[in-house]
């Protein structure tokens, strides 16, 4: 453990509370910031050297992801706001998909954990294991009873990672000119709708 000096005069008691505060710290940079943080930065925040942060994170890469999964929790609970009352899985993910768009417009975290834009040598972030729970965290917020429509989990899971290319596809490249919410909305239902009742219901099977 680093000494009194660093940590701001209060040493961490354990390993947890190490990781929780680096995590924290980082989460406060990226939100003063708007943007990626890397190792120097957090261990200077925190008054310790960068081998400290280093011992419970081993990449800028992982604290970010880190960080970013601590700070979405306020999204999805906006989320499930938005899409609450929506039972048409089709509508349900059209209208998220539009929202988290938008939010990751104004929500530096939201973007460091669905983007690959901070890490171009990490191409397969979206489809990581991080980035797949959050899919289903955020699917299963929606008031749309899945297994009705015939979903269980592994096609859940496969859907989930579709949507997750679909939006990286946006986040890459938004077109040019980008689509107004309403040209999206109708864009996004048109064909992610057909895909999403393309899943055969159990009275078809």
């Amino acid at each position: 453990m680093a000494g009194r000096r660093g940590w701001g005069g209060r040493p961490p008691a354990s390993d947890e509370e190490a990781s929780d505060r680096i995590v924290a710290a980082a989460v406060d940079l990226i939100g003063r910031t708007g943007a990626a943080i890397g190792i120097a930065d957090v261990a200077e925040a925190l008054g310790v050297i960068r081998q400290t942060v280093y011992r419970y994170f081993p990449s800028a890469d992982a604290l970010m992801q880190a960080a970013a999964i601590a700070s979405v929790a306020g999204f999805l609970d906006r989320l499930t706001d938005q899409v609450r009352g929506i039972e048409d899985p089709a509508d349900a993910m059209t209208e998220g998909v539009l929202y988290t768009l938008a939010e990751v417009r104004r929500t530096p975290h939201l973007g460091i954990l669905l983007s690959n834009s901070y890490s171009n040598a990490v191409p397969d972030r979206m489809t990581s294991d991080e980035a797949q729970l959050f899919g289903m965290t955020m699917i299963r917020r929606f008031d749309v009873d899945w297994e009705s429509y015939g979903y269980d989990d592994t096609s859940l899971h496969e859907l989930v990672e579709y949507l997750l290319r679909t939006m990286q596809s946006f986040f890459v490249s938004p077109g040019h000119p980008p689509r107004s919410d309403d040209e999206m909305r109708r864009y996004l239902r048109r064909w992610v709708g057909s895909a999403i009742l393309a899943q055969p219901r159990p009275a078809e099977s």
